[in-house]
């Protein structure tokens, strides 16, 4: 069963402030600097959908946007945000289910492949992959611990928590660097947030996989 955050969607982003602060807002604000204008963008998992009111602070127009986001709950709220004179496609869907022939200038992933398994998560990267253009930029932002004792209990406790409401598939978090590795990304930039709980990183996609 794939991960759906209509149970949570009502305290999701309160919850994320009361323990994490501002870090999961900077961690993915921070990489928005990459966008360059007129860009084509997917967004996939984008949950509330404040990112696109971040971008639109960037970028108030010239920006085609498609939003995918898998709980209709979350795509509700999502549709509220205000998003300047920049153009949004709402696609309320897997994003291994969307059969898009177009090829995106920018990929977004905020704490995305935390959600899946490795199994689910080769099949939802190399999709994700082939939507965007050679030279496209990926952004992305999840959680990577780092050995710290707290960590451990955070990681512990938050995965036990959304696999009870949110029936997300994972019993640890995968490694997602080794697919950036080995489908040739070079990373552009990269900083980490919350006692370096939190990565972000800017990709830059320089060749095809077969």
């Amino acid at each position: 069963m794939a991960a759906n955050y209509d149970n949570s969607a009502w305290f999701y982003d309160r919850l994320s402030r009361m323990i994490y602060g501002q870090a999961i807002i900077n961690s993915q604000v921070y990489l928005l600097k990459y966008i360059p204008a007129g860009s084509d963008i997917l967004i996939v998992g984008g949950g509330t959908g404040w990112i696109l009111e971040e971008i639109a602070n960037i970028h108030s127009s010239g920006l085609k946007i498609t939003y995918v986001e898998i709980s209709a709950k979350m795509m509700v709220l999502s549709r509220k945000r205000k998003t300047a004179g920049n153009q949004v496609i709402y696609i309320n869907e897997a994003v291994e289910n969307l059969k898009d022939q177009a090829h995106y200038d920018v990929v977004i992933t905020p704490f995305l492949f935390d959600n899946f398994t490795e199994q689910t998560l080769q099949k939802v990267f190399a999709h994700i992959h082939s939507l965007l253009k050679p030279k496209g930029v990926w952004l992305n932002t999840d959680f990577r611990p780092t050995g710290k004792w707290w960590q451990k209990i955070l990681l512990k406790s938050m995965i036990l928590f959304f696999r009870m409401i949110c029936q997300i598939e994972v019993s640890r978090l995968p490694d997602v660097e080794k697919y950036f590795e080995q489908y040739g990304y070079r990373i552009i930039d990269q900083k980490s947030f919350f006692g370096e709980f939190i990565l972000s990183t800017a990709y830059s996609k320089t060749y095809e996989v077969s």
